[in-house]
């Protein structure tokens, strides 16, 4: 191994990076002392759940890591690794999907939650690659309403933000599965798994308005909806940019630092 293989980021040429971190109890404590008052972690969530004929059933676990390693590499945070299983129910149709209910994600990532605060580390941010964790929004919600200090990252406004910076230009309406920003991002991380497939896979369902209760294979035989013909490794490596560049305001609320956002008056 040489001294590139180890570095952060996800840079064309280089072996990927590996999905979990490879950090020793001495670079936690190192890293603790060195930061900020109040100690942050960072947990990617995805998934494993079809993802159309060429990308892979961890997409959005790789997805999820690639923002949080690049988190990582721009901001005093401690990366966690990923949790790999959410909820998926609405991919059941297609062989090698996975899910686990709502209440098991839930307790799952309260306890990592709780975990940390036992540790020391008082401030939590999940990093959800999955649109289909409804209840993590629940988990941050009860968890402020507690005292504690937890975020969800990136909102649609962040993925919006990194759309534009990104020139992609399929709205987050029909972007929704496989499409151009999903494969974007592995073409940049992960391009050997990517397989052919994705430049004529195309398919546009903006009515999903019964999703959860028809699942998608209502809505698509291919598993795909979106238009990932137009994905590039280029907006890839843009789109995480985008959202490196948004997460240091959740660090800002997390660490009770302050928030500018807060809106701007009709009158």
């Amino acid at each position: 191994m040489n001294s590139s293989d180890t570095q952060p980021g996800c840079v064309p040429g280089r072996r990927p990076e590996p999905v979990l971190p490879a950090d020793t109890t001495e670079d936690v404590r190192a890293r603790a002392a060195a930061g900020p008052g109040t100690q942050v972690a960072v947990l990617p969530v995805g998934s494993y759940e079809q993802h159309g004929p060429y990308l892979p059933l961890a997409t959005d676990t790789l997805v999820a890591c690639a923002i949080a390693r690049e988190v990582a590499a721009a901001y005093p945070v401690h990366l966690l690794p990923p949790v790999t299983v959410s909820c998926s129910h609405e991919h059941a149709a297609w062989p090698g999907t996975v899910s686990i209910s709502a209440p098991t994600l839930y307790a799952v990532v309260r306890d990592i939650a709780a975990s940390l605060r036992r540790s020391g580390v008082e401030a939590l941010v999940v990093v959800n690659g999955h649109g289909g964790n409804y209840v993590l929004g629940n988990v941050v919600q009860e968890s402020a309403a507690e005292g504690h200090r937890v975020a969800l990252f990136p909102a649609a406004e962040d993925w919006d933000a990194a759309r534009e910076r990104a020139g992609v230009e399929t709205s987050l309406l029909s972007d929704m599965h496989a499409g151009e920003m999903e494969t974007s991002i592995l073409l940049h991380c992960h391009p050997d798994m990517v397989r052919p497939g994705h430049e004529a896979t195309d398919l546009l369902a903006d009515d999903r308005r019964h999703l959860l209760s028809l699942g998608m294979s209502a809505y698509t035989a291919s598993g795909v909806v979106g238009r990932p013909s137009l994905a590039t490794a280029a907006k890839g490596k843009e789109l995480l940019a985008g959202l490196v560049e948004s997460f240091g305001a959740y660090l800002s609320v997390v660490t009770g630092e302050g928030f500018a956002g807060r809106g701007v008056s009709s009158s």
